[in-house]
């Protein structure tokens, strides 16, 4: 395999310490779970506790990986300077009318983070809430998590996460002061506002699992709160909502595949939650408040793609559902909202989504659809906070067009065009190309594959490609604009999403066959779609450059031990790559929630084959492999820091070729890296430098 971006000599090498475990009378053979720190917990939180021996391996690989990427210093420099000029750096959101105001963020030149901002409801003089630059400054690492208002317009609940493990603390804070109140809440996930002064909150446990859900009283001392939901079942996780009628707080509890709902009444806080129809295996659903009715989105009934329900609210439970929008095999419907005379809802089908609209009293089967022309696109819906409304927002983009903000009057049909983002240092769609064709799989599933391309690139096979996929959990990949991805784009690259099995994109089905021991249709898919766009002249063997993230970064790890044959280079963010082991682990944050999706290894010996024969750490082998950058967050809760590190580690000492392996530790940070709009764009500069590099563009 010949190679653009060769290894450098004195590469780290991790020292074996062989360990073993048996499950189901198989022998596990692993050298490196030593770098599984002890005391992962308390690393995740404060890094520094990290111990000395897997800290000094981490930071040579980092040291390492600063000496070969040293000749890419000026791309990444003009990368990011590139991607920066396409950011509009003074920018604002539409505001969002909510009872006397209306609510935006806003950007100032040069400033990492937004500002918070209200003005009154018609317009006037703009009071900032928060400004998180000032907040942030005194961090190296700042998210802002959750932001909530009062009923009463008067308190903000904000938190924020200051070293990427995903823990965030709460504060409130007086809108007309701009003071935080002495008390804080640490360790907060989902949030919500019954009445002016009662508050419901979720808190995550020491293993980071959201489980716990209290009430709080403003004034009162935290550790008074009152628990009024706790979640025994470690495979479930727990939120909190605040429905948008205000009539009701929802609690929902459930894994990937399963879920129930709680409810509370806003008027009466202190009542005790009520659950709307207990869990079941494999069934999901979600509900929104439409007068003395709930609606109901979920697949119950065997309703493979969904359908929408309703129940009463006096008798929520499911011996009184009724269907509303029966279920349609292939239409996907992906979302539903509740206004008091209107329901919206979001579909899908054939990878393209849609959104379709109906009257109260009127049958959702005789619903309206807002339409759109181009090839490929995407849509998001933002409904209004307001219950009393006829107005809807929606996003629209493409690969092509920049996203656009619309305001859709549901009673007319009007149409208005908010905002389009602006691209500072010029953009032309026209100068762009999107096409949607399909691959077919090894068992002849048609895969659905996103190109863009530049108007002047040639399709004669010679153009590099770069891949992306990810494909589990039913998350679909949107055929949406990137404004960075410009930058590969207009060096000739030919940028593709292929919308493989474990997505949605082409219905639930879609999803379950990517489940279990049917997994490895995912990793097929991905390579079909390679081969497709070889086929199609798009690109051509060695030229394409795979990409993918999390469990994105398992989809990779297996293709490039399937098939590497295809590969210029591979970059894996924080993959999920030591399958096996992880899902073998239930003291891990994630781990009994992902056994729905992966099966059980610790009970099942069908599950612990499945797993072991794709899993990435466990197959990997004695052949050339791509060049391959791999990335990790020290503070990362979902794809803890050893795995990418182990299988960086086997690799450099199993595979025989000759070229560039390189993993960048954060040592600082988390699942999604840097924070901050401008310091993210090192990251993706840094995935594309090695991308050219990959290619020998440079």
């Amino acid at each position: 395999m010949t190679s653009h971006f060769p290894a450098l000599p004195d590469a780290p090498m991790a020292e074996r310490r062989p360990t073993t475990a048996e499950f189901h009378g198989v022998t596990l053979h692993d050298d490196y779970a030593w770098l599984r720190a002890d005391n992962w917990q308390e690393a995740m939180r404060e890094p520094d506790l990290l111990p000395d021996d897997i800290k000094a391996y981490l930071q040579a690989e980092n040291a390492y990986y600063a000496r070969a990427m040293a000749g890419t210093e000026e791309l990444q420099e003009t990368l990011v300077a590139e991607m920066r000029g396409r950011i509009k750096e003074d920018d604002s959101s539409v505001p969002m009318k909510d009872g006397p105001f209306a609510y935006a963020r806003r950007y100032t030149e040069g400033a990492e983070h937004p500002l918070i901002t209200r003005t009154p409801r018609d317009g006037g003089d703009e009071t900032i809430l928060l400004d998180v630059n000032k907040e942030a400054a005194a961090h190296d690492y700042f998210v802002l998590g959750g932001t909530a208002m009062s009923p009463d317009h008067n308190i903000m609940a904000w938190s924020a996460d200051t070293s990427g493990a995903e823990y965030y603390t709460l504060r409130f804070r007086n809108a007309e002061t701009g003071q935080d109140a002495a008390q804080t809440i640490a360790d907060v996930g989902s949030i919500a506002w019954a009445d002016a002064q009662t508050f419901f909150y979720v808190r995550v446990d020491e293993n980071h699992r959201p489980n716990k859900v209290f009430r709080h009283q403003l004034g009162s001392d935290p550790a008074e709160d009152v628990l009024v939901y706790e979640e025994t079942d470690q495979r479930y996780y727990v939120s909190v909502t605040r429905m948008r009628s205000g009539a009701f707080i929802a609690i929902y509890t459930g894994m990937n595949d399963e879920t129930e709902v709680w409810v509370i009444p806003t008027a009466a806080p202190e009542t005790a939650p009520a659950v709307i129809e207990p869990r079941t295996t494999g069934m999901e659903y979600q509900i929104d408040h439409q007068g003395d009715q709930f609606l109901i989105l979920t697949n119950a009934d065997d309703a493979l793609d969904f359908k929408i329900m309703t129940t009463p609210v006096a008798a929520p439970s499911r011996a009184n559902w009724t269907d509303v929008l029966p279920h349609e095999a292939g239409r996907m419907v992906i979302d539903v909202a509740t206004y008091a005379d209107w329901t919206i809802w979001m579909e899908r089908q054939d990878a393209l989504p849609r959104i379709r609209y109906a009257r109260t009293g009127t049958p959702l089967a005789e619903g309206q659809e807002i339409t759109f022309d181009e090839e490929a696109f995407a849509l998001g819906l933002q409904p209004s906070p307001e219950y009393e409304t006829d107005l809807l927002r929606f996003t629209y983009t493409s690969p092509t067009t920049p996203p656009q903000i619309f305001d859709f009057d549901l009673s007319d049909e009007s149409r208005t065009l908010r905002k389009t983002t602006e691209i500072p240092s010029g953009h032309d769609p026209a100068d762009y190309v999107t096409r949607r064709i399909t691959a077919p799989s090894h068992d002849g599933a048609e895969v659905p594959v996103t190109i863009l391309y530049h108007k002047d690139t040639a399709l004669d096979g010679s153009a590099p490609c770069l891949l992306y996929g990810y494909g589990s959990y039913g998350a679909s990949m949107p055929a949406s604009f990137s404004s960075n991805r410009l930058s590969l784009v207009d060096r000739g690259f030919v940028y593709v999403i292929a919308h493989i099995r474990g997505g949605e994109e082409k219905g639930r089905a879609w999803y379950e066959d990517a489940k279990f021991g049917k997994k490895v249709n995912t990793f097929h898919d991905f390579i079909a779609a390679g081969e497709a766009l070889i086929k199609g002249g798009y690109t051509n063997a060695g030229q394409i450059v795979i990409q993918g993230g999390s469990a994105g970064g398992l989809l990779v790890g297996a293709v490039v031990n399937m098939r590497p044959d295809l590969l210029a280079g591979v970059i894996a963010d924080v993959p999920f790559v030591d399958v096996l082991n992880t899902i073998l682990d239930e003291t891990l944050p994630l781990t009994p929630g992902e056994w729905s999706q992966w099966g059980n290894p610790i009970e099942s010996r069908q599950a612990f084959d499945d797993i072991r024969c794709y899993s990435p750490y466990d197959n990997v082998t004695a052949q050339d492999y791509p060049p391959m950058l791999v990335t990790a967050g020290v503070s990362d809760p979902r794809v803890t820091y050893w795995e990418p590190a182990k299988w960086v580690a086997k690799l450099r000492v199993t595979k025989t070729d000759e070229n560039i392996l390189m993993i960048k530790t954060n040592m600082s940070s988390g699942h999604f890296g840097k924070s901050g709009r401008f310091a993210m764009l090192e990251d993706s500069a840094r995935s594309y430098a090695f991308a050219l590099k990959a290619v020998g563009l440079v």
